[in-house]
């Protein structure tokens, strides 16, 4: 098995993404819009990923945050609210919104374990700022980081009684960026004294199965390098300070926060202590450029991997009552 998590092309795997997938055996898979039809499809499409793996516990992810992070939507699926609601939530009713954010999670589980989904690439735990960029800010569930992790460990808990892995991101914070990592990186300047109410919420969730790093340079930490490709920053802060000692995937390593060849960017974002890639846009050449730079998954990855995927459990509750119930939550608060 090769560490790294890669995109599909389309609604079904065409014969050479079947042919490549076979032999390289990635860890897992993430879905985008352009692999989303339908329920029937979608279903489809996740059965084939498991029958080609020979693995039921296959991590196959999506990024379905809700509001402007929403890759299944209507008419197929209702839109679902992001961070800030719950954020404006818990200002005004805090164990109301707790709720409402369990049961809004649980609902995103529901309807993933429906088509054979098992990974949610939720929830935020960036500590928002008054300049935070907006791509962030926007999903965010705000600026006060014991709000954050209680929302947070209620989404988790919402998205493992629908029968979905939740991913704790962006380690170790993405709050202080001002500039979208889709197309720059960041650098922050924070001391390392502040840079303390970014990791609160990650150390009180630090039991988290599955976590995402963040492409930025923390100059506190590593002045020279990106968190993903950061030893320093995954060893001691991530691993150490942080406690975390769940599956650490990458970020999309197709962001122009980093440079280099596809290549180059995996091993390097292995080599620093990262446990998978995440490269998301299925470009043949680029997947086959990483799995001949990459070696088969470490023994220590392997197991933290298993471990995630075994807390994916039956799903339960009905889909349409706990939208209901999410839904008269926020309104009373």
């Amino acid at each position: 098995m090769k560490p790294v998590i890669f995109g599909l092309s389309g609604p079904v795997l065409t014969p050479a993404e079947r042919a490549f997938f076979a032999e390289c055996e990635p860890a897992g898979y993430i879905l985008f819009k352009r692999n989303i039809v339908d329920r029937g499809q979608v279903r489809a499409l996740t059965d084939s990923l498991r029958a080609l793996a020979g693995r039921q516990d296959l991590a196959i992810l999506i990024d379905q945050e809700g509001g402007r992070v929403a890759r299944m939507g209507p008419p197929e699926w209702p839109a679902f609210p992001a961070g800030p609601v719950f954020d404006a939530a818990y200002e005004r009713a805090p164990m109301t919104a707790i709720q409402a954010a369990r049961a809004n999670a649980q609902a995103l589980g529901v309807m993933l374990s429906e088509v054979g989904i098992t990974v949610d690439c939720l929830p935020l735990l960036d500590v928002s700022q008054s300049d935070t960029t907006e791509a962030v800010a926007s999903r965010t569930f705000g600026s006060d980081p014991m709000r954050v992790a209680a929302l947070g460990r209620a989404t988790l808990e919402g998205l493992a009684e629908g029968g979905v892995v939740g991913v704790v991101k962006h380690m170790p914070g993405h709050g202080r960026a001002k500039v979208d990592t889709h197309h720059h990186l960041p650098t922050v300047i924070a001391t390392d004294a502040d840079l303390k109410i970014d990791l609160e919420p990650f150390r009180t969730l630090n039991q988290a199965p599955m976590g995402m790093t963040s492409h930025i340079v923390f100059e506190a930490w590593d002045a020279d390098r990106p968190a993903t490709l950061s030893p320093i920053v995954i060893d001691d802060v991530i691993r150490g300070r942080i406690g975390f000692d769940g599956l650490l995937m990458t970020d999309d390593i197709d962001m122009k926060a980093l440079s280099g060849t596809a290549g180059d960017k995996a091993a390097g974002a292995i080599a620093a202590g990262c446990d998978l890639v995440l490269d998301c846009w299925a470009r043949m050449d680029e997947m086959v450029e990483i799995a001949g730079r990459l070696g088969e998954i470490s023994e220590a990855s392997r197991v933290r991997l298993d471990r995630a995927m075994a807390s994916v459990g039956v799903a339960k509750g009905d889909f349409a009552e706990l939208i209901a119930t999410r839904d008269a939550l926020l309104a009373r608060a």
